[in-house]
């Protein structure tokens, strides 16, 4: 039997920690319905994992994968009408 313990130090060097950017939690922020849409489609697909589907378990599904379908649309429209470059 093995045990994993940390490595001393840290794998982080001293002194470069740092709090995600204003940018970065924004990008977060902005994914987050794609998230939820994708975690709502497994959940789906994990119940029908150990059973016969029913109709209404096959309706479930397709209607999780269409919403995440639409929350990608989405998001490659947003991010197309976004400026090249980063600008605002």
């Amino acid at each position: 039997m093995f045990i994993i313990s940390p490595i001393p130090g840290n794998l982080i060097p001293r002194g470069t920690e740092r709090e995600p950017s204003d940018a970065e939690l924004l990008a977060v922020e902005a994914e987050m319905p794609l998230v939820l849409a994708e975690v709502e489609h497994l959940d789906a697909y994990i119940t029908l994992l150990d059973r016969v589907p029913s109709e209404i378990d096959m309706q479930r599904l397709r209607r999780t994968s269409n919403r995440v379908l639409a929350v990608r649309r989405d998001l490659a429209n947003a991010a197309a009408r976004r400026p090249a470059g980063g600008a605002a």
